[in-house]
């Protein structure tokens, strides 16, 4: 053992990045046009873990559904998940560790798609004009705060809604 206190001999000059040197192909799962999927259905503390996994390049996303513990069919659609979101709903437990919690992260598959449908019937309601311009923005993944509050017809309902477009700001 080493009798050695204090600070470290060596400090890192910058943070460890990886995949530095590799260039990334933009199509594939993790790149800018398919990022990874939102984290849901788990505690904070199985949220954070995965977070280290993605930030740190260990994260596997899975190739297929595996199968829940709980109920036995392949409806597991997350890495690192051992329970379906069936399942943790109704037992109230993450579907990482399987404890039981009475708040989990993220929103729901089912509500995320429920709030695209909205979406689309509001679309439909709309004037031309503000419905090519609205599909352009969702198209690019570029939603700004001025751009929903120039449509006067819409703003209630894309504001009521939450649309799940995370406002991305380069």
């Amino acid at each position: 053992m080493s009798r050695r206190q204090g600070p470290p001999k060596h400090q890192n000059k910058f943070a460890w990045k990886p995949n530095a040197g590799i260039k990334i192909n933009e199509t594939e799962v993790g790149g800018k046009f398919r990022p990874l999927s939102e984290i849901t259905g788990v505690c904070h503390k199985c949220k954070e873990q995965i977070d280290w996994k993605r930030k740190y390049g260990k994260y596997k996303p899975l190739s297929e559904p595996a199968k829940c513990q709980k109920c036995g069919k392949r409806a597991v659609k997350q890495a690192y998940h051992k329970i379906c979101t069936a399942c943790s709903k109704e037992l109230g437990q993450c579907a990482k560790c399987c404890c039981s919690v009475s708040q989990t992260v993220g929103r729901d598959i089912v509500e995320i798609e429920n709030e695209k449908k909205q979406l689309e019937e509001a679309i439909k309601n709309a004037r031309e004009r503000e419905r090519r311009t609205l599909l352009r923005a969702v198209s690019t993944c570029f939603v700004y705060a001025f751009l929903v509050m120039n449509f006067c017809c819409l703003s209630f309902c894309l504001l009521k809604l939450q649309v799940s477009l995370h406002f991305i700001s380069y």
